[in-house]
């Protein structure tokens, strides 16, 4: 499953739809089928103004954020957090030794900043090499150079380094939470990627305080064109179509009891 749902992406993300689309126009042309191939080269061109020129990616994101939202005071005593990965670039980190961060950094710069406003809270970091070859060092595992850099001792991190997709992360953390005694955690994730933790916690059973970060949107983006900015809005739409899409497959799937979580 976990391969199968890595190679479908590949294909399904908007930028590898279009190519898809205009090598079928292509080859319909070829074969003579004209009318065929000019409408496949109009889907092609429709995929790529809708990704690239226009903030409906951005607008699907926003909705994604907007769903879960953060409580507007820090809770006044943090016993522990989870912090889910996908935070590493897990290739160049173990190639290169360090910390390498990407755009989700804030899940680990606000769990570092709670850590120290909360000395006697643990932190879990869930997440391992979620790459198809498996060849890299689980995140979890990296996380200790970051966090001990900041000051943070080893014996305050319980580290789950196997999971490589958020349902694992949710079956490997509960069983963690309940070998360390540990209840009632803030989740601390991506905002649009909220919603489907959430799901999988709760139907998991496990009662978790969600904490989002990592915004990706300002929240007040309505549906327009935009040329301003069309490398950016592809990443937007990408990122938007991947939650979209897996928030859908994790429902038919069983996985979450509702298609958008609360």
């Amino acid at each position: 499953m976990f391969l199968l749902s890595k190679l479908f992406w590949v294909f399904a993300q908007p930028l590898s739809i279009a190519f898809l689309l205009a090598v079928l126009a292509a080859l319909l042309v070829f074969i003579g089928w004209r009318k065929l191939g000019g409408f496949a080269a109009f889907l092609t061109a429709l995929a790529l103004f809708v990704t690239l020129f226009t903030t409906t990616g951005t607008v699907a994101l926003q909705v994604l954020e907007d769903r879960v939202p953060r409580r507007g005071q820090e809770p006044q005593a943090v016993s522990c957090m989870i912090v889910l990965g996908g935070v590493l670039e897990n290739e160049v980190t173990t190639a290169r030794g360090g910390i390498e961060l990407n755009q989700a950094a804030d899940r680990f710069v606000e769990a570092l900043r709670l850590a120290r406003n909360h000395p006697a809270s643990r932190i879990l970091i869930s997440g391992g090499d979620g790459s198809i070859s498996g060849a890299y060092e689980g995140e979890a595992q990296a996380s200790e150079r970051f966090f001990s850099a900041f000051g943070i001792p080893a014996d305050r991190l319980v580290k789950e380094n196997t999971s490589r997709t958020t349902y694992e992360n949710t079956l490997n953390t509960a069983g963690l939470l309940k070998a360390q005694g540990l209840e009632h955690c803030l989740l601390i994730t991506s905002a649009f990627h909220m919603p489907r933790a959430m799901g999988l916690f709760r139907a998991a059973g496990m009662e978790v305080t969600p904490w989002p970060v990592d915004y990706r949107t300002s929240g007040v983006v309505g549906l327009s064109l935009d040329f301003t900015q069309p490398a950016l809005n592809a990443q937007l739409t990408t990122t938007a179509a991947r939650e979209w899409m897996s928030l859908t497959a994790y429902y038919l799937a069983g996985r979450i009891g509702e298609i958008f979580p609360g």
